[in-house]
């Protein structure tokens, strides 16, 4: 049934009132976009841990962002120019922010030394890295090995330590976090199934922290309590046709972007990091662009799956950074994109039943649908910018 204009709702003495549930979704979208520049003036923090065991050390190297070093010290990056590298000294960063003393590693209880080798700078998708190389010395058959991390967590708990341990033809990873700093490993019985649920809740918490995969998702899910008909949006009058249309979407971004994150967490397909961060962005333009102009009103699931292959190859830089063998790439992969959907979902409970109650209200189809479109559009916009010429426009 067509909602009445607010016009004609008053001429017949229904005055528009200012319900609690408008304040609720006011609420919400505040807290998402507080969300939104959060997570954007510090992005996603990683390293990279390697530790590969041979008959009589250890051989390491320890990649580490260069903003969070920065960071570490109180020296906003965005005043920098990161991608200068030679401007940059990474022996000096390391030791600065003292990096070593954040890294414990002991055999059989008995902690060992640390000895630095060499420092480079390394490149990954997200900017420039530190490296640090070293060597430490192994005691005689060794058992068990723990590892102490503590780098960041004081000052950003959602920081996440990523480690790779080879020795001999096995190798496993492991996540260090707040509440999993101190990890233990029998070496003479490595089993990658114990760290499946570590990838779990890293896919999760990279869907939650990638602002950009999430602005892509609420800009597809958007018109989900809508239809279009006689060229404007109408509420939707069934929500089980409105259930039906956020499962396409979420079903179509779901296996586009586990095929692509399979080939390039496998290293089968490889695309440059810049070209898929800009078209990231773009396909986010685009979504909220469909929304305002109804370019293809009703194949939101076609956008979905098409741009769903690009998105793919940006959570894969994790697990191929990560450089696991191929069957221990299999747990990894398993874990992390059940993760990935498991993080959608919640997303989807939390946005579906609330987005449904109020798609009647003209307040929010105008305040929510439309201004929201253009927020997101505009965001994306300079996104792809900043990408594409490498720049920095936005203070997050």
């Amino acid at each position: 049934m067509p909602i009445p204009h607010p016009a004609a709702r008053r001429a017949a003495g229904r005055p528009l009132k200012c319900s609690p549930a408008i304040f609720s979704w006011i609420i919400a979208l505040g807290i998402f976009c507080l969300s939104v520049y959060t997570a954007g003036a510090h992005q996603v923090s990683d390293s990279f841990l390697v530790l590969q065991i041979t008959n009589d050390q250890i051989i390491g190297h320890w990649d580490i962002a260069l903003k969070d070093l920065l960071h570490a010290r109180g020296v906003d990056p965005v005043d920098q120019k990161l991608t200068d590298t030679h401007v940059w000294d990474p022996e000096k960063e390391l030791k600065g922010a003292d990096v070593l003393s954040r890294l414990k590693i002991s055999i059989d209880g008995a902690p060992l030394e640390i000895k630095p080798v060499d420092y480079s700078t390394e490149l990954y998708n997200d900017g420039p890295y530190a490296a640090l190389y070293f060597e430490i010395a192994l005691p005689k058959d060794p058992r068990s090995l723990e590892v102490q991390y503590r780098l960041f967590f004081d000052a950003d708990p959602s920081h996440r330590g990523l480690m790779r341990l080879q020795t001999g033809q096995k190798t496993i990873s492991a996540i260090f976090r707040p509440n999993a700093a101190t990890q233990q490993f029998d070496l003479r019985n490595l089993t990658f199934t114990q760290r499946f649920f570590d990838f779990i809740r890293l896919g999760v918490f990279h869907i939650w922290t990638g602002v950009d995969h999430i602005l892509f998702l609420l800009a597809l899910l958007l018109p989900s309590v809508l239809r279009r008909q006689a060229g404007a949006w109408e509420a939707s009058s069934s929500f089980r046709v409105t259930a039906i249309s956020v499962l396409k979407i979420v079903t179509a971004f779901t296996i586009a972007h586990s095929i692509t994150l399979s080939l390039a967490a496998l290293k089968i397909v490889h695309l440059n990091s810049r070209l898929v961060e800009t078209i990231i962005a773009l396909s986010v333009a685009f979504a909220a662009l469909n929304n305002i102009f109804a370019l293809f009103p009703d194949f939101g699931w076609v956008i979905a799956f098409s741009f769903g292959f690009i998105h793919g190859f940006g959570f894969a830089n994790v697990l191929s950074v990560l450089g696991l063998l191929r069957g221990n790439l299999a747990v990894a992969l398993i874990g992390f994109n059940l993760g990935v959907e498991l993080g959608q979902l919640a997303i989807v409970a939390v946005f579906l039943p609330l987005a449904y109650k109020l798609r009647t209200l003209p307040l929010c189809r105008a305040g929510v649908f439309k201004a929201g479109s253009l927020f997101i559009t505009a965001l994306a916009g300079i996104w792809a910018w900043e990408r594409m010429f490498d720049l920095k426009l936005l203070p997050f």
